[in-house]
């Protein structure tokens, strides 16, 4: 309807003949960014199918993984039993040494025990939920500004992220921290709409209890978030401050709670700080367990290099900008972040010189921002970094390939002949792109699948070309001319026309996008087959030169990724660096494996059951002499290593002192404090193996093992080298 029409449809009781001055027009409210005010009807239904898939592939089977990780499974033990132990995240129900570790995540597995009992799944239930979870926030999140089509897209690919369906079920912190951080993401979207105080409040509080799950790991988010609220919130610069403000005190006070308690607390009043040197939550918030992982300089530690400016030692990869498409790392999460990035660019050129609050812009800045800070963080920490803490950065690669693609393919009917094609061709690019990545990826793994890597590189490439030629301007052109002659074309102009080529062109593009989604989706599948058991699972087929399928805690061959050793093919923590007796009597294995892991060269783990970075289901003799008598002490049994005691306690049900910690560096108890337990009658035996001494940590583990090993006498149990501490010394 023209002007005239709309002059003469005007309704009745005002001149028609006069036409008001224009209004100045206000700031829009919401930009073409936003979705239909009713999401269509399949949108709901989809979510339904999408959400049951994702339940399927993080449940199915999910007790196949045991205790998963040991050293996290303990505590939450101790947790369902001691409340002291709930609350602190106690290693063991006596409350010695906590893990190193805020304690959140394990509140709610050791919640989920208390309900159904103390098993494997029990313990991992909760992470799967929350996986399910993450990905219904996610589709929320993407939804409210681009449309279902979009965050549908975007919850798939956190789905079938392979580190995603790895962590959601696993018992490690992450699967919780992503919860949270998706979560705050979601309220910084509302916040975002209406300036909402209450929404960048809860911001703040979301973020904080993420702290409480992974510490420092939470605030890598913090600066985007801010940023994004300053930029877009449509109110006055001096408001969004003060609700910033009010964000960052939400942060500090539902993160220091605890650690206030904590630090307030006298250390005779509740257990040793795991991690910390001096007893200390802030020293383990800013040294090992925080600043350290970026810096280095983690003392204590046996992964990082324990210096500042390291390179992230053995169990880290090398530091640098492409450690995301590294070997051990590429993947977890690599498959679409070349895809990422390529949409993120070509929104915000869509998005051009938008008004300051346009919500477009502002959700790719969110979700971008997320990925290039914490990427860029990850791939240049020198601490000790692990493969599987890439599944922060799935959410964001989600939404960015969810909002790229829809963005881009309702650009193409954007004025100008040439300007919707250039969106097409960045379409088609970033498909071609990812499927040439995921061929080079399926190709770590060649004996695995191997048609899979010829599928997803043929169908990828294919379907980009036909992307390319079926919205080109001289095939449009072609049709149209052949349309006005009344010729029938009979791939575009069959009867339907314009609806038809539609239609073949969206059913391409689901075809594009499944190839682009089948590398990942194969390696998830392949994951949730898999049991998962250690403290460094990784997700998919076992790759050269990285670690293989079920990430035990041990390497291929008993050796490092890529077959490397520590400096000067020895341990550290031991004389000269070289081979030497563990605390507690494990002797180094052969060809530079781990003592007490696989391929150690011996065929059993000589002194003692666990190792470093696993925990080992005791036998039944060793689990008969655990509990025997077993109310008459404080702990059954003591052990060098959080680990190697934590396989002990899972069997016996029993507390287990854990000395040393995780890595056996940890001055807990002293040579004194253990004299004293000991002479007390609070402990009944020693076990040898377990952890060893890292690179400037404390001694006391190897002074009690030494002090154990010239006072009493060893006997041998199941070929575990054991002491009975209430026999009285030798002498």
């Amino acid at each position: 309807m023209d002007r005239t029409e709309s002059l003469l449809n005007a309704p009745t009781g005002g001149p028609p003949a006069t036409v008001p001055p224009a209004a100045p027009v206000p700031e829009p409210t919401s930009t073409p960014a936003d979705p239909p005010a009713r999401d269509p009807r399949w949108a709901r239904p989809a979510l339904l199918g999408l959400l049951t898939a994702t339940g399927l592939l993080y449940l199915w089977g999910l007790g196949a993984s045991g205790w998963g990780n040991a050293f996290y499974s303990a505590a939450v033990q101790a947790g369902s039993e001691s409340w002291t132990a709930f609350f602190y995240g106690s290693s063991d129900a006596a409350n010695s040494i906590t893990v190193d570790k805020t304690p959140a995540s394990l509140w709610l597995m050791a919640l989920s025990v208390r309900l159904f009992g103390l098993s494997g799944w029990s313990i991992l239930v909760p992470q799967a939920l929350l996986g399910v979870a993450s990905v219904g926030v996610l589709y929320a999140a993407v939804r409210r500004w681009y449309g279902p089509a979009a965050g549908l897209l975007a919850g798939a690919v956190l789905a079938l992220t392979p580190v995603a369906t790895l962590m959601f079920r696993f018992n490690n912190p992450d699967a919780l921290l992503v919860f949270l951080l998706l979560a705050a993401g979601y309220a910084v979207v509302r916040a975002v709409e209406t300036a909402s105080t209450r929404w960048i409040a809860l911001v703040g509080v979301l973020v904080g209890f993420g702290f409480l799950t992974k510490m420092l790991q939470a605030f890598l988010v913090v600066p985007v978030f801010a940023g994004v609220y300053l930029l877009a919130a449509p109110t006055g610069l001096g408001r969004r401050i003060r609700q910033l403000l009010l964000a960052g005190l939400a942060v500090l006070v539902s993160a220091g709670w605890w650690v206030a308690i904590v630090e307030l607390v006298p250390a005779s009043a509740r257990p040793y700080v795991g991690g910390s040197q001096h007893n200390s939550i802030l020293e383990l918030t800013l040294g090992y367990n925080g600043l350290g992982r970026i810096t280095g300089d983690e003392v204590g530690s046996v992964g990082g290099s324990g210096r500042p400016g390291g390179g992230g030692g053995p169990f880290s990869g090398q530091a640098g900008l492409l450690r995301m498409f590294d070997t051990e790392i590429g993947g977890q999460i690599s498959w679409l972040l070349p895809a990422a990035l390529i949409l993120l660019v070509a929104g915000l050129w869509l998005a051009g010189r938008s008004a300051r609050t346009d919500r477009r812009r502002a959700g790719l800045l969110l979700w971008g921002g997320w990925l290039l800070v914490t990427g860029l963080i990850f791939s240049f920490m020198s601490g000790i970094f692990h493969a599987y803490y890439t599944v922060a950065l799935a959410p964001a690669v989600g939404a960015l390939v969810g909002i790229g693609v829809t963005q881009l393919r309702r650009a193409r009917t954007a004025p100008g002949r040439w300007r919707g094609y250039a969106a097409t061709l960045v379409l088609a690019g970033a498909l071609a792109v990812t499927a040439w990545w995921s061929w080079r990826l399926l190709g770590r793994s060649p004996a695995w699948q191997p048609w899979l890597r010829t599928a997803v590189l043929a169908t990828g490439l294919t379907t980009a070309v036909l992307l390319a030629l079926l919205d080109a301007p001289v095939t449009k052109a072609f049709a149209s001319r052949r349309a006005a002659r009344g010729d029938a074309h009979p791939l575009i102009t069959w009867p339907g026309g314009r609806r038809w080529a539609r239609w073949v062109s969206a059913g391409v593009l689901a075809l594009g996008l499944g190839a682009g989604l089948g590398g990942p989706a194969a390696y998830a599948l392949q994951t949730a087959a898999t049991p998962h058991t250690g403290s460094i699972p990784s997700a998919g087929p076992y790759v050269a030169g990285g670690f293989g399928p079920g990430g035990r805690g041990g390497f291929p061959d008993g050796r490092m990724p890529g077959g490397a050793e520590f400096p000067g093919g020895g341990f550290p923590g031991f004389p000269g660096g070289g081979a030497g007796p563990v605390p507690g009597g494990t002797n180094a294995g052969r060809n530079g494996a781990f003592p007490g892991f696989p391929g150690d060269g011996r065929g059993q783990r000589g002194g003692g059951m666990g190792g470093l970075l696993d925990a080992r289901e005791p036998s039944a003799e060793m689990t008969a002499l655990l509990t025997a008598d077993a109310a008459d002490y404080t702990w059954v049994a003591a052990t060098i290593g959080s680990n190697n005691a934590s396989g002990y306690q899972l069997a016996t049900g029993e507390p287990v002192m854990p000395v040393g910690g995780f890595n056996g560096s940890d001055p807990s108890p002293t040579l004194a404090e253990f004299q004293r337990y000991v002479a007390d009658g609070r402990i009944h035996w020693f076990l040898g193996g377990g952890g060893f001494r890292a690179e400037g940590g404390s001694s006391a583990s190897a002074e009690i093992s030494a002090w154990v090993t010239e006072n009493f006498t060893a006997t041998t149990v199941d070929g575990v080298t054991v002491y009975d501490l209430s026999s009285g010394t030798q002498g």
